[in-house]
């Protein structure tokens, strides 16, 4: 986690974020495929393959929902993608990849779902965007069953040095540029200072076992630069 001492923490209130999604929505698939390289395609099949969707599925921040149609395609199961960004949504049901998923628009503080509802909780570059990440962990916990999979899909910053070099150079300067002249917004300087202001690896994994998770997994996806947590939710009868 990298904090300037230049700066205040980027702002997190629902209000804002909720802003600044629907004012790139009509890009957003295109930015995230163009900047990612397509390489985020790749981590989205990492994270459905991990998590063995066998059941129903949950993708909160859903966005477009481009992980919970990777679910969907992965499963005979009832896949769910949940946003509190409206145009994001519409942007997903209109897309054709996303006909085997139910969009709910839904606070990922609040999910609109009983106790122990999913086999499979996932998020992919969402999580990261929550104003209160305990208590976002915990209700995906909540609603996961006992022994479900918890999913999260993060950047992450790079251990080996000359790739934090990079990661620095291209998150700090030629994604924001090119991220913003696309976008005609401002979004994407956010996206850079979330991602520096971004919890470590082993803080989020001990954060999501406080949650409920008895179990956490990580795995390093392209030399650190994104980071795949699976949790597996305590058994009912967990101490």
């Amino acid at each position: 986690m990298v904090h300037s001492v230049h700066s205040p923490p980027v702002r997190k209130d629902a209000s804002t974020i909720q802003a600044m999604f629907g004012e790139i929505a009509p890009r957003y698939d295109l930015l995230n495929h163009l900047l990612s390289l397509n390489v985020d395609r790749l981590w989205r099949r990492q994270v459905t393959a991990l998590a063995r969707p066998d059941g129903p599925v949950l993708d909160v921040c859903t966005g477009t929902g481009d992980l919970a149609a990777t679910c969907a395609a992965a499963t005979a199961g009832p896949v769910v993608g949940l946003d509190f960004c409206a145009p994001m949504l519409r942007r997903g049901r209109d897309k054709k990849g996303c006909r085997a998923v139910r969009f709910v628009r839904g606070d990922v503080l609040r999910l609109p779902f009983p106790d122990a509802s999913f086999d499979v909780v996932c998020v992919a570059f969402g999580i990261r965007n929550v104003s209160d990440l305990d208590q976002g962990l915990a209700e995906l916990a909540r609603v996961a069953r006992p022994g479900g999979r918890i999913a999260v899909l993060e950047f992450s910053i790079p251990r080996r040095r000359w790739m934090r070099v990079l990661y620095g150079f291209y998150f700090g300067r030629v994604l924001p540029l090119l991220g913003n002249l696309i976008s005609r917004s401002g979004a994407y300087s956010y996206l850079t200072r979330s991602v520096m202001e971004w919890t470590g690896r082993e803080e989020l994994a001990e954060r999501m076992r406080r949650a409920g998770c008895a179990t956490v997994a990580v795995r390093p996806l392209s030399f650190g630069i994104a980071a795949v947590h699976l949790g597996i939710k305590a058994p009912e009868n967990h101490a």
